[in-house]
């Protein structure tokens, strides 16, 4: 693996930096890993210890929400930022502000829409499915189903389909019966 020099390393901070401001909301591990990734801003590894260094210099913060660290930018953060912006390369800079719409968007859905299971014994499981909006639940169903794969299904399909599940459940319930 390559030496980085103390440019590049100052720049991969200041971009993780960056992302993190614009998307103007706690962001999970897993989602700033996908934007490093999918525009090959750094490899894995370096964004992974470049992310704690923020976290250990007061530059970011994190919290452990159901078992996912999510992290925000602190006033020193952004004070960093703002005396150094000028430091990350305006072609990234122009790719993150392109991109950041988008990239909000997504993590307000895979915020908003959640699915997880737990067991409550061997052959049984709880699948919770949760849809939030705008700090209100729209709908939190629990279900209790038999098998691992069972959940694994229910759990995509509810990431995937939520509104159109949610409608067909509103539907139904709505429905005037005998």
């Amino acid at each position: 693996m390559r030496t980085l020099k103390n440019k590049e390393l100052a720049e991969n901070k200041l971009i993780l930096l960056y992302i993190i401001k614009m998307a103007n909301m706690p962001i999970s591990n897993l989602q700033i890993t996908k934007i490093i990734l999918e525009n090959q801003f750094m490899n894995y590894f370096i964004f992974q210890q470049f992310l704690n260094e923020l976290c250990e210099l007061g530059q970011l913060s994190s919290k452990i929400v159901d078992n996912k660290t999510f992290y925000t930018i602190t006033p020193s953060g952004k004070q960093t930022l703002d005396y150094f912006t000028n430091h990350i390369p305006i072609g990234i800079k122009n790719n993150i502000d392109r991109s950041m719409t988008e990239i909000r968007k997504r993590i307000r859905n895979e915020t908003l829409v959640k699915a997880d299971y737990k067991p409550e014994s061997e052959n049984e499981f709880i699948v919770k499915c949760q849809v939030h909006e705008d700090n209100f639940s729209l709908i939190d169903l629990e279900i209790s189903v038999g098998t691992k794969s069972d959940c694994n299904t229910i759990c995509n399909n509810w990431k995937k389909h939520s509104n159109q599940i949610y409608s067909e459940i509103i539907e139904s319930l709505m429905k005037k019966r005998d």
